[in-house]
């Protein structure tokens, strides 16, 4: 249970800052107002910050481990990504549920039960192989959304990335939805394996968009203002069910709900 309460902590800071900050006072001219509004990012300054020292982070740390997972047999990432997405399966299914969407539950809860047994521990999607649906995330957040619950400010959480307030609070619920949680914590090993949980996840996602995202930085002439952009947009788009398009790097590189096609996973994005 110590891994919840520290993410509770995190996500109870960043929430009284961004929400201080949002009291501010507006521009009084009508067209900053308007981009102001638009914009929704009281804590510019501050994210921008915190951004370039993500981007610093990812250089000298998480890119290099990305590009060296690279170097793995497709077989064996393909592997590793697939026991990934079975793990959240637990998470899936609750969200699925809460959203209303059974058909949907149905799906995920055989998938699940088929890829947790003959595909070994879901190392093998032997389910996709059977015709049992696709893979999808869900998070709280997103359910909070389909709820109508307002996104709130944009925020750049250090290691985590872009997100917001319905989307941190996301992460501390589906911190008590995840069994798994409970499973390790009876061993003492919840904090432990909430990391190599979380460094599994944020490096298989971190490979996934070396090009994408070197390619975005070359092109933008303002990278955050580019990648504050695609993370609303991809975010918004997993909380209605839209289409996500896989080559748009996603909310969070280090995160262990986003974050599969969500929107909180790539630490740069999200």
């Amino acid at each position: 249970m110590k891994a919840f309460r520290f993410s509770g902590r995190l996500v109870g800071i960043v929430l009284a800052a961004s929400f201080a900050t949002a009291c501010a006072t507006p521009p009084e001219n009508p067209e900053a107002l308007a981009e102001y509004e638009e914009i929704n990012d009281p804590l510019e300054p501050m994210n921008r910050e915190f951004f370039s020292w993500n981007r610093s982070l990812d250089t000298a740390i998480f890119k290099p481990l990305a590009e060296a997972y690279l170097s793995l047999p497709e077989q064996a990432r393909d592997g590793i990504h697939n026991m990934i997405s079975n793990v959240r399966s637990p998470v899936n299914l609750a969200n699925d549920v809460m959203q209303g969407d059974f058909d949907r539950a149905e799906t995920t809860a055989k998938r699940f039960v088929v890829n947790s047994t003959f595909g070994v521990a879901g190392i093998f999607d032997v389910a996709s192989d059977m015709g049992i649906g696709t893979s999808r995330s869900e998070d709280f957040g997103q359910t909070l959304g389909t709820w109508g619950s307002p996104t709130g400010p944009y925020i750049v959480v250090p290691i985590l990335g872009p997100s917001s307030p319905r989307a941190l609070a996301g992460k501390v619920a589906d911190s008590f939805i995840d069994p798994w949680g409970y499973i390790f914590d009876s061993q003492g090993m919840e904090l432990e394996y909430m990391l190599i949980r979380g460094g599994i996840e944020g490096i298989d996602e971190r490979s996934n968009v070396i090009t994408v995202l070197d390619d975005i930085e070359k092109s933008s002439l303002d990278f955050y203002a580019t990648i504050r952009s695609l993370y609303r947009q991809r975010r918004e788009a997993s909380v209605n069910n839209g289409e996500v398009d896989p080559d748009v790097p996603s909310g969070s590189f280090m995160t262990y709900t986003d974050s599969i096609q969500s929107a909180e996973g790539g630490f740069l994005v999200q």
